[in-house]
């Protein structure tokens, strides 16, 4: 990581800017990082490997970087008139998430996830089952356009391929040489706590499992090593026993009230190749 850290150009609940220094530390020297959960990027934009691999298997996101590496200018245009005050009001915001959730694939639909992103409740991204964005009108006072943030990104995706697939593919494809960075959906601090639609279906525990077996694989058999994100569990420790943890204290506001912030745990675990 070279100079001051480079933001994502969207608000991310999990988002990982605040905790770069640690993770590029323990991130070994590669050829390519592939990311399987890339959501807001901020490894990618904070790291200097020669090529990535970045996956996910939200969509609108994954078209909203493709159209920022082949198009950018398009979809700054596109998208900057979307934020104005009559916009930032909540009959207007339905309206758009009605029209949202009415569309295919196509630059206004990428224009409006970003507008949503900075206009709905916390940055958040949320599905419900039936595939519709169902995230409520944020309230805030001016939001921001990354307009900034949008155009680092571009100047830096030339060195991407971007993918939409379940991370098992991602894994059954990464080569020797590659170095995997892992920020899957965490697991809930309690069971009233799961945030689980994120692209209309959850991440189980079955899942998290999947993961750290792919993980350990990974290291062992393809001789990649991986790094992976999650809270500091009983849980997490099992899943990843295989690996070297590396504990982390970070400051988040974990529920809706103020006694809800506070520092929480959370770990790196590193599944290195053997030597």
């Amino acid at each position: 990581m070279k100079g001051s850290k480079q933001r994502s150009f969207l608000k991310w609940a999990g988002g990982k800017f605040a905790l770069i220094e640690p993770i590029v530390k323990q991130l070994p020297t590669g050829n390519r990082l592939v990311e399987p959960f890339v959501g807001a990027a901020s490894v990618f934009l904070n790291t200097d490997y020669e090529h990535y691999w970045l996956n996910d298997i939200n969509p609108d996101l994954i078209d909203v970087y493709r159209r920022l590496q082949s198009s950018p200018e398009q979809l700054i245009e596109a998208t900057r008139p979307l934020f104005t005050a009559a916009n930032n009001q909540a009959d207007v915001y339905y309206q758009l998430r009605n029209e949202f959730n009415q569309s295919q694939a196509g630059l206004r639909r990428a224009s409006l996830f970003i507008y949503f992103n900075r206009h709905g409740y916390n940055g958040l991204c949320r599905y419900n089952r039936s595939g519709g964005f169902n995230v409520p009108f944020g309230r805030y006072k001016r939001p921001y356009f990354p307009e900034q943030e949008m155009r680092a990104f571009a100047a830096k995706a030339h060195l991407a391929t971007f993918t939409c697939l379940p991370f098992e593919q991602v894994f059954a494809n990464v080569q020797s040489g590659d170095v995997v960075y892992c920020d899957p959906p965490y697991a809930p601090l309690s069971a009233t706590a799961s945030f689980t639609a994120y692209a209309g279906n959850g991440f189980s525990s079955d899942a998290q499992l999947k993961l750290a077996e792919c993980a350990n694989q990974c290291a062992k058999e393809q001789r990649s090593p991986v790094l992976i994100s999650n809270h500091d569990l009983d849980s997490t420790r099992f899943w990843y026993q295989e690996a070297s943890i590396t504990e982390l204290n970070v400051r988040r506001n974990i529920s809706r009230n103020g006694n809800g912030r506070g520092k929480v745990k959370e770990l790196l675990a590193l599944y290195a190749i053997a030597e």
